[in-house]
């Protein structure tokens, strides 16, 4: 269904082969990028069969599914007792993130954009909240963030999409400049909250959440440089992950949109599955 997809969406395979070659254009050769790209494109698909999956689950299951990495760092942050903010992605089945926090065992809100489609929205909350993680909405999430990490809690935000120019700074990301949020930052900033990156992927049969070392708070007294500054490495933390699994990330995604690298469609490439 993957390649399905690939092949009969030319808008959708263009921008990944694009976001693609500006990823690994010195790195890997036109048919190589192709291949990424199935991969790719067949890993969405398995998102939404897994997540019909997740939701016949129980409680008591998801031991057998989900290895936890790290949860030494999430502890040593929350011991700091000032919230933490965890940074994460569109990377493996990011919907099942939740997960972690609830086999950790720590109160965790997600911070998200409603789906446009009603429907489909209030089941993928359904799924997100079923084992106690609680949702923020992006529009005016402020005070709800603040009071959440008032309660030492954890808030877990996305960071990986483009943003319009006046919401974000433009920080490297594959070593080109992409609009960034600056949100994350100015919280850090604000909180003196500990940022924790915080992954799920694919390993094998099961799924793994990785959490790593809490990122350094850059503070030099110049507010537009650490905002800056802070945003870069959050990138670099999600650029490093996606390297090591390049196959699921989010890559129909237009990242450096703003900056409109993309403005030729690209050839879909050599045919086959990529299996």
């Amino acid at each position: 269904m993957g390649y399905l997809w690939y092949r009969l969406d030319a808008k959708h395979r263009n921008i990944a082969l694009c976001n693609l070659k500006q990823a690994f254009e010195d790195e890997r050769t036109s048919n190589e990028i192709v291949q990424l790209a199935i991969r790719a494109f067949e890993q969405i698909i398995g998102v939404l069969f897994e997540l019909a999956w997740y939701s016949r689950k129980q409680l008591t299951d998801l031991p057998e599914f989900f290895t936890l990495r790290g949860m030494n760092h999430i502890h040593e942050a929350m011991a700091k007792g000032q919230g933490v903010l965890a940074l994460t992605a569109h990377l493996g089945n990011w919907e099942l993130l939740t997960a972690g926090p609830t086999l950790g065992r720590f109160p965790i809100h997600i911070v998200y954009r409603p789906l446009d489609f009603r429907p489909l929205d209030h089941v993928v909350s359904g799924l997100r909240v079923r084992f106690g993680a609680r949702l923020i909405p992006s529009t005016k999430a402020m005070r709800k963030i603040l009071r959440a990490l008032k309660r030492c809690e954890v808030v877990g935000i996305l960071m990986d999409q483009n943003v319009d120019w006046y919401e974000g700074v433009f920080v490297d990301f594959f070593s080109k400049p992409a609009c960034t949020n600056k949100g994350m930052a100015i919280l850090a900033l604000r909180t003196k909250a500990p940022v924790v990156p915080a992954f799920i992927v694919r390993e094998a049969s099961k799924f793994v959440i990785e959490f790593q070392p809490a990122l350094p708070l850059i503070q030099t007294g110049d507010y537009t440089h650490d905002v800056e500054a802070n945003t870069a490495q959050y990138n670099q933390a999600i650029e490093a992950m996606i390297r090591r699994y390049p196959d699921q990330w989010f890559w129909v995604h237009q990242r450096w949109k703003t900056l409109n690298y993309c403005e030729l469609p690209v050839p879909a490439g050599p045919t086959g599955s990529g299996n």
